[in-house]
């Protein structure tokens, strides 16, 4: 379904019935990815997916899509669903997104899940890093996103996954320029929100995988020490709804049932 948001489209889907559980997808993907979650959770509960600005079908504001740009699009939608309370999930991206939505509105949260995300801010080498990523999508986006996707898996499981992997890139090659660009931005300049996580009365959970190329597990496990936060472990990368498919469903299926 689409919504008018500030002159730009919004895609969003809801189905099922029950307490809501919001998912936003992470960087180069859409909401598409989270159709096998969909499929095991929403007998049992109301499923809102979004597709976040500048991605799939949804348009772009500007040349920066903030944290907080992306969060007021998603209050917009669930505003109009009416949805007074939710779960919310995010992947990555979207894990920062759902934590910039907590800050503004922590009563509207049953729980958070950061799914191999963070609270905290880019390191100045990952600020570097996304400067570079930032040219390198203005020269040759398409070689920038299979790079990108071939490198979210544990490598030594990515032949298991190449199926999925095409999936996924043959998404991320219809996403514009300016949508990718604006996110790499937004996502540089995010702020720490390590607070949002303390501050929060809902459950909360961290997803983390332990070879995760984008995430290094071992820094990011020890900053998380003393939140009052579950943290999940899983063996693998980036894409535990997919390396980690079962045990992943599993513990979602926990999640929204407490």
């Amino acid at each position: 379904m689409i919504l008018e948001y500030k002159n730009i489209p919004i895609y969003y889907n809801d189905e099922g019935q029950g307490k809501a559980v919001v998912l936003l997808h992470g960087f180069l993907e859409t909401s598409a990815m989270w159709k096998d979650l969909v499929a095991e959770i929403g007998t049992s509960h109301r499923i809102i997916t979004i597709d976040l600005l500048g991605h799939g079908k949804t348009g772009c504001l500007g040349y920066i899509h903030t944290m907080e740009m992306m969060a007021d699009a998603v209050v917009f939608v669930l505003e109009h669903l009416k949805i007074e309370k939710s779960f919310v999930i995010g992947h990555s991206m979207g894990g920062y997104v759902a934590l910039a939505f907590a800050e503004v509105f922590p009563e509207k949260f049953y729980g958070l899940c950061l799914m191999n995300s963070t609270p905290f801010a880019d390191s100045l080498e990952r600020q570097i890093n996304r400067g570079r990523a930032i040219k390198v999508v203005k020269q040759n986006h398409k070689n920038f996103i299979r790079m990108s996707i071939s490198n979210l898996l544990n490598p030594e499981h990515k032949e298991q996954f190449v199926d999925e992997i095409e999936s996924i890139m043959v998404d991320a090659m219809d996403l514009p320029v300016q949508g990718i660009v604006a996110a790499l931005e937004g996502m540089k300049i995010r702020k720490d929100r390590r607070f949002v996580l303390e501050q929060l009365e809902a459950n909360k959970m961290i997803i983390l995988g332990r070879k995760d190329p984008v995430l290094e597990f071992d820094s990011l496990s020890a900053q998380l020490i003393g939140l009052e936060v579950e943290i999940v472990e899983f063996p693998d990368g980036h894409m535990s709804h997919i390396e980690n498919k079962h045990e992943f469903t599993y513990i979602i299926k926990r999640f929204i049932e407490n």
